[in-house]
């Protein structure tokens, strides 16, 4: 597929009024997405969990202008309340993908958007929101031209998705979702995110992730900002030439359900995320002492008893606890009682893997 398959040249339907509402899950990439070039293009591959409980519910309600505007006409409401600070980044998201839905002009849009976690908690909402925002989209192109097929329309709404936020096309489908071509990988795109397509051992079918929340404040770098960093960065080649390597070892490691191997490349990749952050110009230390105090409890209680616990980061003090169904009772306990203390105010969030975005 190409960027031109993806634009609605015409519609047999007319579709006056309505509204959709789609609830989708934020993901949490084991191989990570650090660096990218125009038009959301991903300088390496990436495979990412898709969660279950971190998702944002989003309702478009959409009506027909009596005539085509030369703007873009949209309301958005956060959890009920009016939120235009958020409209530049909508508004940026419609420019994008004008091109690909040209409809958008035609219509006046209420969205109306709602995270089932905390806002300001930390946990990144932009993969969540800009899925289900796309999805809504999609619903309409789909009353327009209903004879699109259901693997166009969830490729479709993952190109969308990605053009608002990069790694938001993983979060269309599930469990285990790559984004970025790669040589192994059958119809892996750059364009798109696709369902990991080769065996998948069942150890990874019901994987568990607590959320620490270490620190809720605002990002101290912006995911723009940080991939922008990576444009001349000393180590960005070996970088991108290491994702393509752990993506090639994951293979066997998802096939065999191999979790030593998988801890190896899963916690590797998130502290290579955060060296390649303190290697930039300018650069950036976004761990916190607790960050440190956590990982470093996980070594020890993995040590200790032999579990495959294991943490991975996003770019920030946060920590995704990962570890298996058949240890949930086990890692939880440890979790309530040796790491909950390094949470701000206590807080943290139990998700585990899901299965993709759902129309409501």
């Amino acid at each position: 597929m190409t960027e031109q398959d993806f634009v609605l040249k015409s519609h047999p339907k007319n579709v006056d009024q309505g509204s959709i509402t789609y609830r989708s899950p934020s993901n949490i990439a084991l191989v990570k997405y650090w660096g990218k070039k125009e038009n959301q293009i991903p300088e390496n591959p990436s495979i990412s969990f898709t969660l279950d409980a971190c998702a944002t519910t989003t309702t478009l309600a959409f009506k027909k202008l009596d005539k085509k505007s030369n703007k873009f006409s949209f309301d958005l409401l956060f959890e009920g309340k009016r939120k235009d600070d958020f409209k530049p980044k909508i508004e940026t998201f419609f420019e994008r993908i004008e091109l690909y839905l040209p409809f958008l002009k035609a219509y006046s849009f209420t969205i109306e958007t709602s995270n089932s976690f905390p806002h300001s908690s930390g946990i990144a909402s932009s993969a969540s929101g800009m899925s289900a925002l796309a999805l809504c989209l999609m619903a309409i192109e789909q009353q327009l031209n209903p004879d699109i097929s259901d693997k166009y329309f969830n490729q479709k709404a993952s190109f969308l998705a990605r053009l608002g936020s990069g790694s938001a096309c993983r979060s269309i489908e599930g469990s285990l979702m790559q984004w970025g071509h790669h040589k192994g990988v059958p119809d892996s795109s750059d364009l798109y995110g696709v369902i990991y397509p080769f065996e998948v051992h069942e150890v990874f079918k019901n994987y568990h992730d607590t959320i620490l929340l270490v620190d809720k404040g605002q990002k101290q770098v912006s995911s723009t900002v940080g991939h922008d960093l990576m444009h001349g960065h000393p180590f960005a080649k070996k970088r991108f030439d290491q994702a393509h390597e752990n993506l090639t070892k994951l293979k066997n490691v998802f096939a065999t359900g191999n979790l030593k191997s998988f801890i190896e490349i899963v916690e590797s990749e998130a502290l290579t995320l955060h060296a390649m952050m303190m290697t930039s110009q300018p650069y950036f230390i976004l761990m916190k002492p607790k960050t440190l105090e956590i990982i470093n409890k996980i070594w020890a209680f993995r040590k200790e008893t032999g579990s495959n616990i294991c943490f991975t980061l996003d770019a920030g003090a946060n920590v995704h606890v990962l570890y298996p169904e058949k240890e949930k009772e086990e890692v939880y306990q440890f979790i309530k009682k040796e790491l909950v203390v390094y949470c701000e105010n206590g807080q943290y969030i139990c998700d585990r893997i899901g299965f993709g975005a759902r129309k409501l």
